[in-house]
């Protein structure tokens, strides 16, 4: 799984620049789930992004979706987003 979370890493820095980004690999909680069966893994991806400002919570999804679009759904089943503009962040707000 640390590939997937390398490929997650790479595509979101390359994507959107994040200023901060933590990856969680949630594969192990869900190992009884049919997409983790099949081999897909879920992650939790909490990041901050200057190309966030002004974009709405769903416009920030689709940014972080599209630039995971080649992983899904085969080496990623699940994804939870938390995604802030600079503005918004405080280191609390990533805790899970």
């Amino acid at each position: 799984m640390k590939e997937r979370v390398a490929l997650i890493e790479e595509r979101l820095h390359r994507a959107l620049e994040p200023q901060a980004l933590q990856i969680n690999d949630d594969s192990a909680a869900h190992a009884s789930h049919a997409g983790a069966r099949e081999g897909g893994g879920h992650f939790t991806v909490s990041i901050v992004s200057r190309h966030f400002t002004g974009k709405s919570l769903l416009q920030r999804h689709r940014m972080v979706y599209g630039a995971l679009q080649d992983l899904l759904p085969g080496e990623i089943h699940a994804l939870s987003i938390k995604a802030f503009s600079p503005e918004e962040f405080q280191p609390s707000t990533t805790t899970t």
